[in-house]
């Protein structure tokens, strides 16, 4: 179970230390996608496969579209020696990476802030604990 949060410096090559309490869930290779909030996910290719049997058995008009965006935008990442990984370019681009990054555990997949956005997404009213018991009520939870 991937949980926390993390606190780690992308390097100069795009390398970024992956906590180690997140490698054996994650494994030695794992699968990088384009996530929502402007944020990186990353499934255990066990994880990922279940993932990818859900995004295939969506019907509809929008079914194409949620699939275009999980598949085009993933890729498979292998965890170095020193346990880094590199973030490709183009995600890093999509989700605004500088240097300081935060790295969250969400149950079944692990998510990769810029610890700017992070900080903002965190301070917002969404995130709010009247308004997560709200929602953990209308959730049945």
């Amino acid at each position: 179970m991937l949980i926390g949060e993390y606190y780690h410096n992308l390097d100069t090559k795009g390398r970024v230390s992956i906590p180690s309490k997140f490698r054996d869930d994650l494994g030695g290779t794992f699968v990088l996608s384009k996530g929502l909030d402007d944020c990186l996910y990353a499934y255990s290719v066990m994880e990922w496969e279940g993932f990818q049997r859900d995004l295939l058995e969506l019907r509809g008009k929008d079914a194409q579209k949620v699939r275009r965006f999980f598949f085009s935008g993933a890729s498979e990442c292998e965890i170095d020696s020193q346990g880094r990984v590199v973030i490709p370019p183009v995600f890093r681009e999509y989700a605004g990476l500088k240097k300081e990054l935060v790295i969250i555990g969400n149950s079944n997949r692990a998510e990769i802030w810029d610890k700017e956005k992070w900080t903002k997404y965190i301070s917002d009213s969404s995130f709010d604990s009247e308004e997560i018991a709200e929602a953990m009520e209308r959730l049945g939870l």
